[in-house]
């Protein structure tokens, strides 16, 4: 299945994205796609609910926003350098292990909103990332057992403030957490529609210029690897999103480096999830 969220800001309603590209509205199933839904193995039993009601589920018109295909998680945790050539390119050394570091809830948009530009920034950034939705409670969880945790998988754009985030020190949380951050969409492909996560296809564009193209199979750590070893150190929730890092091809890479200014475009994309678009605009 593909689940969407639908509706104005705030007030986003849940629905499911047909094989054909149809929106059906399911708001009649009477949850939303928070920590207990997926918690309590909402997924199969939305699928029971389709089988008898779908075909009754009133259609959502296609030019409806799209918002965040899932309720605010408890927490986003990324995984930083977890691509060789943006390790690279970033100048940092290939890691040894998972680097980690949290980004704000608060960013989370819909995959088609707007990305602000923060107040007094001079250098936001953009990453396209595979990102994972767990679905079952993890913790000390072996390699050889962790898809049986993921729920799904969704499109996320990491947005990022380098001066924020390098130049003026301490963690990196500050140059990623900051608002319109993390547009997310425009669905979840639950699990079974992706046949391996570590085989995808994916790319971004800067006003209609490709920059970056990667797959993937360049994981440093792989899917498995990263939900194991982050439930290592914290447990992870029901609806809880994991961003799995960045291809080479960021603003921070060029030289000189490039960043987003008022007016461009950004638009991104994975195989089998989709993709989104984000008009940039300064902050007011």
């Amino acid at each position: 299945m593909k689940l969407i969220r639908f509706g104005k800001k705030g007030k986003e309603s849940p629905g499911i994205q047909l094989e054909d590209g149809t929106r059906i509205d399911i708001s009649a199933f009477g949850e939303d796609y928070d920590e207990d839904f997926f918690g309590t193995d909402g997924i199969t039993r939305l699928g029971h609910w389709l089988e008898r009601n779908g075909d009754e589920s009133p259609i959502i018109p296609q030019n409806e926003r799209l918002g965040p295909p899932l309720v605010r998680p408890s927490k986003i945790i990324c995984v930083g350098l977890n691509y060789a050539k943006h390790a690279s390119e970033s100048g940092m050394e290939v890691p040894k292990e998972p680097v980690l570091f949290f980004k704000a809830t608060s960013a989370i948009v819909g995959p088609n909103d707007d990305v602000v530009i923060p107040k007094g920034s001079e250098k936001t950034d953009w990453e396209v990332e595979l990102a994972i939705v767990i679905g079952k409670k993890a913790s000390y969880v072996p390699v050889e057992k962790a898809l049986d945790h993921v729920a799904g998988y969704v499109l996320h754009n990491d947005y990022s403030e380098r001066a924020f985030q390098i130049e003026r020190q301490g963690q990196w949380c500050k140059g990623k957490g900051c608002d319109t951050f993390a547009p997310i969409g425009p669905f979840i492909a639950t699990a079974d529609e992706i046949k391996d996560p570590n085989n995808l296809d994916l790319w971004l564009k800067l006003n209609g210029e490709t920059l970056q193209h990667s797959n993937t199979s360049d994981f440093i750590f792989n899917v498995q690897e990263v939900v194991s070893y982050i439930s290592q150190f914290m447990t992870l929730l029901p609806g809880d999103v994991i961003s799995t890092g960045t291809p080479a091809g960021v603003g921070l890479g060029f030289d000189p480096p490039r960043y987003l200014r008022p007016g461009d475009v950004v638009e991104l994309g994975i195989e089998g999830l989709g993709t989104s678009k984000q008009h940039v605009k300064a902050y007011q």
